[in-house]
C-alpha cells in the first residue's frame, strides 16, 4: 500500500519538531519537514488577528501532499492556507492550542490541561514525542561501557531557561546538591543528559558537582539519552519541561519532577504536573527515593490510532 505524504510545519524548535516527527512516524506518512518563516510584521501578529493568505509566509515549494501536521503559533496560517488552495482531500492536523477557530483543522492534537472542546479536538495526558519503546530497548547498551556496572543508576535530564523559571546557578546547584546526595546515599551512580536549551554553564556546573559520582553528558548525544532512559532505575527531569517528562513516562520508571523558582504564572505547566501526579507518573524530587509502577504512557500512537481511523473511514 502506498504511504499518505505528509509535510510538517514547525518553528525550526527541537520540541515542535519531536511532536511533528512523532506522530508522522506513528501515522506511518513519507513526510518533510519545512521551518515556516513569516513575512515581515506578521511575525508578531496573533494568528486569530492574521488573513489566511500566501502573503503573510514565504512560499512552501511542496503541492504534493496528503496531510499536513503543524506546531506552533507561526504554522497556523500556512497550514490553513495550505489546505484551503488545494482541491484535492487534504487532512490538516495542528498540535497545541492554535489560537484560531478550531473548525479550520481536520484534528486539533493538545494536552488535557489546555481544555479545548470540539469534535476535532483529541486530548492528551501530556506532550506526543518522537521516541518509542523499540528505540529506546535497542540503545540500551550504548553507555554500558562507560559506567559502573556493579551499581543502579539515577537519571537526571536537564531542561533550560524558559520564560517561567528562574534557571539561575544558584538554583540549579541546589538540584545539584540533592541529586548528588541521593545517589551517594543510595550507592548509584549518576547519569547527567543535558537537552538542546541547556546552556553550557549549567552543564560545567554539573560536571564539577556532579563527576566523582555521576557519568556527564556534555554534548546532545540521542543515542546517549535513549541508553539513559533504558538503563535508569529511576529518573529525575526539570520541572520546565513537559515534553521530556513525557518523554520518560513511555519507560514506566519512577520519575520525579526537579522543582525550580518561577519568574511568571506557571500554571499550564502546573495543571501538567498534578494530572502526572494523579496519574501516579511523577514525584517532586526529594530526600528520599522510592519505586511505585504506573502504566507506560504511549500518548503518540494512542493518538495516530484514532486519526488513522478517521483517515480510513
Amino acid at each position: 500500500m502506498t504511504k499518505l505524504k505528509g509535510i510538517l510545519l514547525t518553528q525550526g524548535m527541537h520540541g515542535m519538531i519531536s511532536q511533528v516527527e512523532g506522530l508522522a512516524k506513528a501515522l506511518d506518512l513519507d513526510f518533510t519537514h519545512h521551518t515556516v518563516e513569516l513575512n515581515n510584521f506578521w511575525k508578531v501578529i496573533p494568528p486569530k488577528l492574521t488573513p489566511i493568505s500566501q502573503n503573510v509566509y514565504k512560499k512552501i515549494n511542496q503541492d504534493d501532499f496528503d496531510v499536513i501536521i503543524s506546531c506552533g503559533r507561526k504554522s497556523v496560517i500556512p497550514s490553513i492556507h495550505l489546505k484551503n488552495k488545494t482541491n484535492k482531500k487534504i487532512f490538516n492536523i495542528h498540535i497545541q492550542d492554535p489560537k484560531v477557530d478550531l473548525n479550520h483543522f481536520d484534528f486539533i492534537v493538545a494536552p488535557e490541561h489546555d481544555a479545548l472542546e470540539g469534535q476535532n479536538i483529541i486530548s492528551t495526558k501530556g506532550a506526543i514525542h518522537y521516541l518509542t519503546e523499540k528505540e529506546i530497548d535497542d540503545h540500551k547498551d550504548y553507555l554500558k561501557n562507560k559506567l559502573d556496572l556493579n551499581k543502579d543508576y539515577f537519571l537526571i535530564i536537564l531542561g533550560g531557561p524558559t520564560k517561567h523559571y528562574d534557571y539561575s546557578e544558584k538554583n540549579i546547584l541546589n538540584i545539584l546538591n540533592l541529586f548528588n546526595n541521593l545517589v551517594i546515599e543510595n550507592n548509584l551512580q549518576g547519569i547527567v543528559v543535558p537537552s538542546m536549551r541547556t546552556p553550557k554553564n549549567i552543564i560545567k556546573l554539573a560536571k564539577n558537582k556532579l563527576e566523582q559520582n555521576s557519568f556527564i553528558i556534555e554534548t546532545i548525544d540521542k543515542k546517549a539519552y535513549l541508553s539513559a532512559l533504558s538503563l535508569a532505575k529511576y529518573i529525575c527531569v526539570t520541572c520546565d519541561s513537559t515534553s521530556m517528562i513525557s518523554e520518560a513516562a513511555l519507560t514506566g520508571k519512577p520519575i520525579y519532577f526537579a522543582d525550580i523558582p518561577t519568574n511568571k504564572n506557571d500554571q499550564r505547566i502546573r495543571k501538567f504536573r498534578e494530572l502526572f501526579s494523579k496519574l501516579n507518573i511523577i514525584k517532586k524530587l526529594n530526600n528520599n527515593l522510592e519505586n511505585w509502577n504506573y502504566q507506560k504512557l504511549d500518548e503518540t500512537n494512542r493518538v495516530a490510532g484514532i486519526i488513522k481511523q478517521k483517515i480510513n473511514s
